[in-house]
């Protein structure tokens, strides 16, 4: 089968740095053209993908016969209009998170998403962890589980290279920095352990430049009745970068430790009913699948068997995680109150 071709519309830092050199690793998948507001910005990335194709306009891209699917890196607020038209031309998309810049919007997408065929793919690469189906594979050897506690916190980065663009330092996105990054976070805890219900919050802005609230404190309650505790922030002073999720059981515990400073991501468990039959702890260190190169496989798999049920994270999907932020928010405007996380 000859190659899938695809359009990148948005052709910023991610797109250069990560989604380029994924798809360039992945010989049934090509990249042959390329649109930008700014037409000089294409024009660059063109010669880094050694492409001749700069679109003028928009509509152009999802007009093209010879695009199989378009690969979608814009500032959030234009990801409905770019589903619009993948609709309107029948054009599979992969569009990068979060879903959108409010419910309405999110909800506008899951809705148009669902009643069509054409493949729709919200790009959260975290859910292609390979750790996340190990753990739950393991699940049942800790009993009923009960609760959980997951931390991302580490310190500020003045250098990020992503924090100086402008729709971060101004995001027309509820949650800002909390959203752009969070939902990774959310959705690796959703898919170990399912949707959440309910969420108590608080939050606050330490960073100018994360033009709004980068740090989030908070308990959840899950469909399923687990509890836990979820924090995340990546704003503050000198400290370790860590990324861990402990899982809480009757008959054990599971702890997932992903943080940078490994060399391999680990899933440790130990199993016992109290501290009278504590097992030996089990280590299983994980080489990690290429995320970004598993979600366009994901989309070039979808695309050819034409079924979007193969698709990891359609928008149903993406509304979720971005909705735990929303209610994260808006439970932090009321002093920490219980709020219902919303559904499309």
């Amino acid at each position: 089968m000859s190659p899938l071709n695809i359009a990148v519309v948005g052709t910023g830092i991610f797109a250069t740095d990560a989604h380029l050199p994924a798809i360039k690793n992945i010989p049934e998948l090509n990249v042959t053209a390329a649109f930008n507001r700014t037409k000089s910005k294409a024009e660059v990335f063109a010669k880094k993908a050694k492409i001749s194709k700069v679109y003028d306009n928009l509509e152009d891209v999802f007009e093209d016969k010879s695009i199989d699917f378009v690969d979608a890196l814009l500032p959030v607020q234009y990801n409905l209009d770019v589903v619009k038209l993948a609709i309107k031309h029948k054009k599979p998309i992969a569009f990068e998170k979060p879903i959108a810049a409010n419910l309405t919007q999110a909800k506008e997408i899951v809705k148009l998403s669902e009643s069509t065929d054409v493949p729709i793919l919200v790009l959260e690469n975290f859910t292609y962890l390979k750790a996340l189906n190990i753990i739950k594979e393991l699940l049942p050897k800790i009993g009923e589980v009960l609760s959980f506690t997951y931390r991302y916190t580490g310190p500020f980065n003045a250098s990020n290279k992503y924090i100086a663009t402008p729709w971060r330092l101004n995001p027309e996105h509820v949650g800002g920095y909390l959203s752009d990054g969070g939902v990774h976070q959310l959705a690796v805890l959703t898919e170990i352990l399912g949707q959440v219900e309910s969420v108590s919050a608080l939050t606050k802005q330490v960073r100018e430049q994360s033009g709004a609230d980068d740090i989030l404190f908070s308990t959840f309650k899950l469909k399923s009745g687990v509890i836990g505790t979820f924090t995340y922030g990546s704003a503050f002073g000198a400290t370790d970068k860590t990324s861990v999720l402990t899982i809480y059981g009757t008959e054990g515990s599971i702890d997932y430790d992903f943080s940078p400073s490994l060399a391999n991501p680990t899933v440790t468990y130990q199993t016992g009913t109290s501290n009278a039959d504590i097992s030996a702890k089990t280590v299983i260190q994980i080489e990690e699948n290429a995320t970004i190169e598993e979600e366009f496989k994901n989309i070039a798999a979808s695309v050819v068997a034409k079924d979007k049920s193969v698709l990891n994270v359609p928008p149903r999907k993406a509304f979720h995680h971005f909705a735990i932020v929303v209610a994260a928010l808006e439970s932090s405007k009321n002093n920490g109150s219980s709020v219902k996380v919303e559904t499309p």
